[in-house]
């Protein structure tokens, strides 16, 4: 492909982006493609000689295409949603086109000065405190394992790093509900998961705080060294939401890093009416959240907040000769912010997505969403075979269908045979979790742009699937 060529692919290419975008609806939410389906489609072997780019994309049409899961599809309501937008493509596409490698300042100074604005945009828009500081991160994966390690290091005046580990006996607290990420990070720092505790939940699956307390005054008296605690703002499953105040108090007193999961939920905290889910916050230590995901920001673009910058730099901090710049010290080489060394340019479509949207436009678009969601549980609340399985927060909905005399087992059969139908559809897209042992829908209503009708069309779906199965 030569210049000429890549003019005229790329105008095609814009113009196809903007007709997916329309017409995204005509496809199933839910890729139907069976499991080997794709790869026995295409050739064993790569080509000798290179194919024009018609035929390349002929075969994205007619075979990648269909195994593709429809995320920006208004009618995905699984997981947590993988957000797009107009402008966040647009950035997109100019990083992909600058393919900038943002490391330190030095290799390009507007990426590592467009980051440090976007902290300073969000910080007073979120209630994070002024004094604190941050970076963008790939995703909440890996800034919370930033901030375990920091965490560990700091508990062990970064004796780890240099020494390795020697008889120490670390211990991690969460909530039994917390991001499998946990799980992850504490294998990755050594510290294995037999001592990531797991604490106690509330009847709205939020940590006890007298049993974290109780968990850690009883890992003291047995030896060993309590270092964090990772609390969510909205876990995984439900949206639950952990008491920051005073899972605080308890780690200022036991001198513990305490880092806030809001990877999901936290995009709430760009409305002043929920500033109240993070009361507490000038006790812990760090935050992440993702704008890719309730901020109609293409992944991957987290946000790491963090109190001491220097406790993080310390634990990553490297500089061999060919990384030294007579900037140093004078500028932010987020290369030290973290565990990789590469950095994207994510800032930059972060940019264009407040910039087009701006604070009230998407401070809108979260109070639809909600809205949404508010009208959902009443229609939940009125039909006599559906109900709420837990008190729905924000704009996730976790519910079930019931039938009356129908035992334990045969409602998770039932659920789990709905969902299967709702998605067979390809109308909607939804998925599951368990609440209390429950098998439960999960409907999440947060798709960049979701209208009401959507959401009433899904209910639809899902009453008109419940039927045949009852």
């Amino acid at each position: 492909m030569d210049k000429k060529s890549f003019r005229e692919e790329a105008h095609k290419l814009v113009d196809w982006m903007a007709d997916f975008y329309e017409n995204i609806e005509d496809y199933p939410v839910k890729s139907q493609s069976k499991p080997g389906e794709i790869l026995s489609q295409l050739p064993a072997t790569p080509p000798t000689k290179g194919e024009p780019f018609g035929e390349v994309f002929k075969d994205f049409e007619n075979i990648i295409l269909p195994g593709i899961t429809h995320w920006q599809s208004p009618n995905f309501h699984a997981y947590f949603p993988s957000n797009s937008s107009y402008p966040s493509v647009l950035g997109e596409m100019l990083t992909s086109t600058l393919g900038a490698q943002c490391m330190i300042w030095e290799t390009s100074p507007a990426a590592a000065e467009l980051e440090e604005l976007i902290i300073n945009w969000l910080k007073p828009l979120m209630h994070i405190p002024d004094q604190w500081t941050g970076c963008i991160q790939d995703t909440a994966s890996t800034a919370t394992l930033a901030a375990l390690l920091s965490a560990r290091e700091r508990k062990t005046n970064w004796a780890i790093n240099h020494k390795g580990f020697d008889k120490q006996k670390l211990r991690f607290y969460c909530s039994s509900e917390t991001h499998s990420s946990i799980d992850k990070a504490v294998k990755i720092l050594g510290v294995g998961t037999e001592n990531l505790v797991k604490v106690a939940v509330d009847d709205q699956l939020a940590i006890i705080p007298e049993a974290l307390e109780e968990a850690i005054n009883k890992d003291i008296k047995n030896g060993y060294t309590p270092c964090g605690v990772v609390a969510a703002i909205g876990t995984t499953g439900t949206l639950a939401i952990d008491p920051i105040d005073a899972i605080g108090d308890i780690c200022a007193k036991h001198k513990i890093w305490l880092h806030i999961d809001a990877a999901y939920a936290g995009t709430a905290l760009l409305l002043p009416e929920y500033h109240t889910l993070i009361k507490g916050i000038e006790k812990a230590d760090s935050l992440v959240f993702n704008p890719h995901k309730w901020m109609f920001t293409n992944f991957d673009c987290t946000i790491y907040f963090v109190k001491n910058v220097d406790a993080l730099i310390k634990t990553f901090e490297i500089l061999p000769e060919y990384l030294k710049t007579n900037t140093r010290g004078k500028v932010k080489d987020f290369r030290d912010w973290g565990v990789p060394l590469g950095r994207r340019f994510r800032a930059l479509k972060l940019w264009f997505v407040i910039r087009d949207f701006g604070v009230e436009g998407i401070q809108s678009r979260l109070r639809e969403h909600i809205s949404y969601a508010n009208w959902l549980v009443t229609q939940i609340d009125a039909h006599e075979h559906f109900e709420l399985v837990i008190d729905h927060t924000l704009n996730v909905v976790c519910f079930r269908a019931i039938i009356a005399n129908y035992s334990a087992d045969q409602l998770d059969r039932l659920n789990a045979d709905l969902i299967t139908a709702i998605n067979a559809t390809g109308d909607a897209y939804l998925t599951h979790t368990k609440v209390k042992g429950q098998y439960t829908l999960r409907m999440v209503i947060g798709q960049t742009y979701v209208q009401k009708h959507h959401v009433e069309s899904t209910w639809q779906v899902i009453q008109k699937c419940l039927k045949p199965l009852i």
